[in-house]
């Protein structure tokens, strides 16, 4: 089994950053660095965690006119990301062109092509946040909207509220990579991520990557709390 935890490096600076990522390298699959470092950083941080041999999951969720977000994912691909995350809401358009980006960058510079992931809806928000904004109030529905243009488009893989895994399971290919976040062990606060489950929740119901902050980076022992989590999603030997 891969490893498939992403632990969310959501710090505010590069030196916590790094030191994040040198301590949970060996037990984890993959870094996500999101907005918050990456504005703080810059592309120095992609390059210093790349530099250690982790994998990056770059978490800037493009969402511009189709030729911008193509320079855009261009541009990430040539800094050696594994993961990078667009809108689906952005259109199929917009869509093809990331994915078309992502493929030719690689090939001229001699990478293996990043994994573009469409995020649907965002876990933060539930139906009342949809009607607010001029959508129909039922996210399930949105969802699989966009899941299924995203298919269309030809993405390779979304982003996605582990409560709508098992749904998008019945739609899309079987090899489409699902990524998701709102992973919560039952042991934190509450916070504004309202569709959650557990990891092995996540993963029972056909997630292959776990985006995991709160609970591993503000953790007493991060180390000890990405173990313990794998621990959970592991099989038994």
């Amino acid at each position: 089994m891969q490893n498939p935890i992403i632990v969310a490096l959501d710090v505010q600076s590069a030196e916590s950053a790094l030191a994040l990522a040198k301590q949970l390298a060996p037990v984890v699959g993959a870094f996500k660095i999101g907005s918050e470092l990456f504005t703080s950083a810059g592309p120095d941080i992609v390059k210093a965690i790349r530099a250690t041999g982790a994998s990056v999951f770059l978490d800037l969720k493009f969402h511009d006119i189709p030729n911008t977000v193509a320079k855009a994912v261009a541009a990430a691909t040539r800094l050696d990301v594994q993961m990078i995350t667009i809108h689906t809401s952005g259109g199929a358009a917009m869509m093809r062109a990331a994915e078309e980006s992502a493929k030719k960058t690689a090939k001229e510079i001699g990478l293996k092509t990043p994994l573009i992931l469409g995020v649907t809806v965002l876990t933060s928000m539930d139906s009342n946040e949809l009607s607010e904004i001029g959508v129909a109030p039922n996210v399930g529905h949105q969802v699989e909207r966009l899941a299924e243009l995203a298919v269309q488009a030809g993405l390779r893989g979304l982003v996605c509220s582990p409560l709508e895994i098992a749904d998008l399971r019945e739609i899309i290919p079987a090899q489409m990579q699902l990524v998701t976040p709102g992973i919560r062990t039952g042991n934190e606060k509450a916070d504004d991520q309202k569709r959650t489950l557990t990891p092995a929740e996540a993963m029972k119901a056909g997630a292959n990557w776990l985006v995991i902050g709160r609970p591993i980076y503000a953790a007493k022992d991060p180390r000890q709390a990405a173990e313990s989590i794998l621990a959970s999603i592991s099989p038994p030997k």
